[in-house]
């Protein structure tokens, strides 16, 4: 059925997407090329208007670089609430200033800029504490202000569950409050090197911050996507005795052991982590952090009530965090849950005096200055490291294919769009997602 599907969709040509009510588009009709949602599993390349200044504060984007966030992969199986049919997808993305609104002042046409994913209007307490992930005044989602008891801040690409704005997986995208929400970067710096301020960076700087890693401890990371690589060099960095990665992709904990230097534990061969972790740190951990993914339940019974719809998420990695933490250790949550889990280990969590973290959504306004600036900029810590390929937009459904599978070694892929600067030195040539291997 979907592969019919998709051949008919690839005779009739790109479609049309639902317009946003709230977005006005070039007068002159022009059009763009973008990622839309349209079911589960079903992303596609469509032909879409062009967003034009709507508010006195937005400012357009030309972007120059979009990517897959592992979190994306949430919102293509379908597992986030209320996505429409024809959402504009992606929240991290860079480019250069191509239109701005009256009240703009602080950027010019031209400038090269960062988006950050979250959208913060820069006024209510939070935002003047530089907390832009949470904004009180740009999600309008209702649906979250019931489950949470209040709302974050509105996100590109994200759903309607966090505003319904248009994301950045497109050649245009209008940014709200862009006088706020886009950090200028330097000329000399190549996109490669400053796109990930956008979340990545930011996020995985988050958790080791929040989490409170600090000189000599002994860190554990589930999950070692970009998030959990990036937390990995953070935690080095914050002065880390150790850091042991846990995952199951071959390709990853090869790469963690050679361009890191951490030890890994294969979760596919060493099926009770606990006590793995606890074989090679008698005590166990300072610190671990969950930098993976509510959506692949490791056990039958997991498995079982998610597709029974018993629970959204799952508490399996957390429980194993909480028993290997040593007593009074510290554990936290980066990853992006959504909802509700079963059978969490509460217990363990009271008579242990673990220290339980929700990170939330990383405040990427608190941090983007200071890793461009402290980081990027003097050379300690370059992003570009977790590139694995660089592909054309035109790609972007295959490429979805292509990393929800974990296919070809593909973590994070710098995607290209007609405006983009040719790769820098050093980072991955254009491929075609067909060509792989």
């Amino acid at each position: 059925m979907q592969a019919a599907a998709n051949a008919l969709q690839d005779r009739m040509g790109p479609v049309e997407t639902v317009v946003h009510p709230e977005y006005k588009h070039r007068q002159d009709g022009s059009r763009m090329k973008a990622l839309a949602w349209f079911g589960t599993q079903d992303v596609r390349l469509v032909d879409a208007p062009i967003p034009d200044i709507t508010e006195p504060d937005d400012v357009i984007v030309q972007v120059t670089g979009t990517t897959i966030c592992g979190s994306d992969l949430h919102l293509y199986h379908g597992e986030i609430m209320t996505l429409q049919k024809g959402d504009i997808l992606g929240h991290e993305f860079m480019g250069k200033v191509d239109r701005v609104g009256p009240n703009v002042t602080n950027l010019q046409v031209g400038q090269r800029v960062v988006a950050s994913f979250q959208i913060a209007c820069g006024e209510c307490g939070y935002c003047k504490q530089k907390l832009s992930s949470f904004c009180d005044r740009t999600n309008n989602s209702s649906l979250q202000n019931y489950m949470y008891g209040n709302r974050d801040a509105g996100f590109f690409g994200y759903s309607h569950f966090t505003g319904g704005f248009p994301g950045g997986q497109a050649e245009y995208v209008r940014v709200p409050k862009g006088n706020v929400n886009l950090l200028p970067v330097p000329d000399d710096v190549p996109d490669e090197k400053v796109i990930y301020l956008s979340d990545i960076l930011p996020t995985s700087y988050h958790a080791v911050v929040d989490t409170g890693v600090k000189q000599g401890d002994v860190v554990g990371i589930w999950g070692l996507g970009p998030i959990g690589m990036c937390a990995a060099k953070w935690a080095q960095l914050k002065g880390a005795s150790r850091v042991i990665g846990i995952d199951r992709v071959p390709e990853r904990l090869a790469f963690a052991k050679e361009k890191l230097g951490i030890e890994v534990v294969d979760f596919s061969k060493d099926k009770d982590v606990p006590t793995k972790v606890l074989e090679l740190v008698p005590g166990g951990l300072d610190v671990a952090l969950d930098c993976g993914t509510f959506h692949q339940p490791k056990t039958l019974m997991h498995k079982v009530q998610k597709a029974l719809m018993l629970e959204t998420d799952v508490p399996e990695i957390v429980n194993e965090m909480i028993v290997s933490v040593r007593k009074m250790g510290r554990c936290g949550i980066i990853a992006a849950y959504a909802g509700f889990a079963n059978q969490f280990n509460i217990g363990a969590l009271m008579e242990k005096g673990v220290r339980f973290i929700g990170n939330g959504q990383a405040p990427v306004h608190l941090y983007w200055e200071e890793i461009l600036n402290e980081y990027i900029l003097p050379g300690k810590f370059d992003p570009a490291f977790i590139i694995t390929h660089r592909v054309p937009i035109d790609d972007m459904v295959e490429l979805y294919q292509r990393f929800d599978k974990r296919d070809a070694g593909v973590e994070k892929v710098f995607v290209e769009t007609r405006f983009s600067s040719p790769p820098a030195p050093g980072c991955p040539t254009l491929t075609r997602v067909k060509d792989w291997s």
